[in-house]
């Protein structure tokens, strides 16, 4: 199978952003697709929209009422390759293309796997030697669901007007669940509720793609999604307690860099023995504002790139718990040994909302027991916790990453820019500027 991957290599001087609009009936797919096209369009990015896959098949005369069970069965088999195949022509054209691209996938691959028992689920993806990391993980940059009108903005609901939707809205609700739970996992998978009016919910979808990218909108976009953070107390309940979730392993390794106050790190994540890598630069940006931009990179990335660790801090070691409640996405980090003792039993629940904190509280899983907010608390952060030394008196402890003079100017440089002057600098041993 060809290599469709984000980490697919691509010139450092520009870039091919992969995101999937997904969720359920009346949802605003169409109109956000339409939407994020002309915002990226008029930031000079060449924008390639793949339909959907189910929609061309199913307007041409298929009827799931007409068809057998192994029919059906046989249907999404063909439905799934000929996604495949489709995204591969738009793939190969964003490749070619000499600006920067986002590609717009009218549902993934994944979606296909949300109508049929996972027996038979499994059956196809051995029968064409696929596996669900590389078609869920690895395949796209940036998941994104449009919850259904029919899931707190039900008078908006409609099937009018779109030649394949009859669902009531019951049947639109279990469709929407059934949408969110097959992509439970992606390392960038977001939820895009109707707290919002429509017009807001639109805007909080494209700013969402944005700040994945670290792209600055400025005023241009409102009501951002912003990242929440809680300290859970153990124990961990028992499983049974959980809606249905993935697990992963999650390996962090933080690198040199020639400032404290720059951060950049590499992770692994996986499960059953197949795993995605990725590297993240913190960069300041205007306003003094925060922004991680991260680029999916191959496992002989993360090889050389190892070679640069900073050992005043311990690797991260996590098992990541990614599960939905509440129309909310959580995730869960449970930290695992080797670790400095601060981080033994500690685990931190994560997602993104526009809401206030006082309207979280009503999202956030009862049956954690759910200590405190601590988002933006710097003893909660990643990069502190990993220091092999006690905080007190430790320079390496980081408030807040500001700008500092003489360092890199990051407005020229894409991540992706950065990580190849890495790798060509630590390839020859030589310490990396950053």
């Amino acid at each position: 199978m060809e290599d469709t991957s984000p980490s697919n290599r691509q010139s450092p001087t520009k870039r091919i952003y992969k995101v999937v609009l997904t969720g359920g009936p009346c949802g605003g797919k169409t109109t956000g697709q339409s939407r994020l096209c002309t915002f990226f369009e008029n930031l000079g990015w060449k924008v390639y929209r793949v339909p959907e896959t189910a929609t061309i098949l199913l307007s041409g005369g298929v009827k799931f009422a007409d068809l057998t069970e192994e029919e059906a069965l046989k249907f999404q088999e063909n439905l799934l390759l000929a996604m495949i195949q489709l995204e591969a022509v738009y793939f190969d054209l964003a490749r070619s293309c000499r600006r920067n691209c986002l590609i717009i996938c009218d549902r993934g691959t994944m979606d296909a796997s949300a109508f049929i028992p996972q027996q038979a689920w499994d059956c196809i993806l051995a029968n064409n030697h696929l596996n669900t990391l590389e078609l869920r993980d690895n395949r796209y940059n940036q998941i994104i669901h449009m919850v259904s009108a029919a899931v707190g903005a039900e008078a908006f609901y409609s099937t009018e007007d779109h030649v394949v939707r009859s669902e009531n809205l019951d049947l639109a609700r279990e469709l929407d669940r059934k949408a969110a739970q097959a992509w439970i996992g992606h390392p960038y998978f977001d939820v895009i509720d109707n707290t919002s009016d429509f017009d807001t919910k639109i805007k909080r979808m494209i700013s969402m793609v944005c700040q994945k990218i670290g792209i600055d909108t400025g005023d241009r976009l409102k009501n951002n999604a912003r990242k929440l953070k809680y300290l859970v107390l153990g124990p961990l309940p028992p499983v049974d307690k959980f809606p249905k979730f993935r697990d992963f392993t999650v390996e962090h390794i933080y690198l040199r860099t020639n400032s404290r106050k720059m951060q950049a790190r590499i992770r692994k994540r996986g499960a059953d023995g197949r795993h995605s890598y990725t590297y993240t630069i913190r960069k300041p940006e205007k306003l003094g504002q925060i922004v991680e931009v991260r680029t999916q990179v191959t496992q002989r990335d993360w090889n050389t790139a190892k070679g640069q660790a900073d050992d005043q801090h311990f690797v991260i070691y996590k098992t990541r718990r990614c599960f939905l409640h509440n129309d909310q996405y959580f995730q869960l980090d449970i930290y695992r040994e080797p670790c400095h003792k601060r981080c033994n039993g500690l685990m931190l629940l994560e997602t993104y909302s526009t809401l206030t904190a006082e309207e979280m509280t009503t999202r956030l899983p009862a049956f954690l027991n759910v200590a405190r907010d601590v988002t933006g608390n710097p003893e909660f952060s990643m990069f502190n916790l990993s220091l092999r030394d006690d905080w007190e008196n430790n320079s390496k402890f980081c408030v807040n990453i500001a700008d500092e003079d003489g360092d890199v100017t990051f407005d020229s440089y894409s991540a992706q820019d950065l990580l190849a002057h890495f790798l060509r600098r630590s390839s020859t041993g030589v310490t990396t500027v950053l």
